[in-house]
């Protein structure tokens, strides 16, 4: 009995992880850059290609894919236990669908021209390969709080470089950004003009390709051996 007794003692007195641990901050840290979802693990580059024309749809998407992402992990996180191994990506689905239909109906209704500008591609939330992702490698086998600051981390990670990618187009394309016009009309005056090519979609994709040299030459981990 005294032996049971001191080892629940023990179990008692074990400290709890601190809310921001080094692994937790990891959660948050590494999905801005070594472990981008788009830049190196390759993934939603679909909306990084259609809606990064303006940075307004490339926010409005950034904010969707995080909010969408933040209550997935979270509600995957909390019935983890109660959610049957056959059915489990069926129910992540449903789940994730919900949200997004929640989010499409907000648009919608407070910014519906982004919306139509957006067309199919809030939808296509539903079935974006780094929300399932997450749900299946972490949320699915995590408490609520660390899938959380997973949920975060790649929605920021994924945020970041749509903006990124939207302000260069924008700027270059157009010459404005979030619709305001930064280039003074004397420079047309004097002959200067927006590139057309940075509105076009494989300038996205270029786009894309020249944020992930400037990673990969800052940080060589990342380069694959052949």
């Amino acid at each position: 009995m005294s032996e049971t007794a001191e080892a629940t003692k023990d179990v008692a007195k074990e400290p709890k992880e601190p809310l921001f641990s080094a692994k937790n901050k990891r959660l948050l840290s590494d999905p801005l850059n070594d472990d981008n979802p788009i830049t190196i693990q390759v993934l939603g580059i679909c909306s990084a290609l259609a809606i990064t024309v303006q940075v307004k749809q490339a926010f409005v998407m950034s904010l969707s894919v995080l909010f969408v992402m933040i209550g997935a992990n979270l509600i995957v996180s909390w019935m983890r236990n109660l959610i049957p191994g056959r059915v489990r990506i069926i129910v992540q689905l449903v789940i994730v669908a919900a949200l997004v239909i929640l989010v499409d109906q907000v648009l919608k209704a407070f910014l519906y021209d982004v919306s139509k500008q957006l067309s199919v591609f809030v939808g296509l939330i539903i079935t974006n390969c780094i929300i399932m992702g997450r749900l299946e490698a972490f949320a699915l086998g995590n408490k609520a709080w660390p899938s959380f600051l997973d949920a975060v981390g790649n929605a920021a990670g994924y945020g970041w470089i749509l903006i990124a990618v939207a302000v260069a187009r924008e700027f270059f394309g157009s010459g404005k950004l979030w619709g305001v016009q930064l280039i003074p009309d004397a420079f047309y005056e004097f002959g200067y003009m927006n590139n057309g090519l940075m509105i076009l979609p494989p300038m996205a994709l270029i786009t894309v390709g020249i944020i992930i040299w400037v990673q990969r030459s800052k940080n060589t981990k990342l380069i694959e051996e052949n």
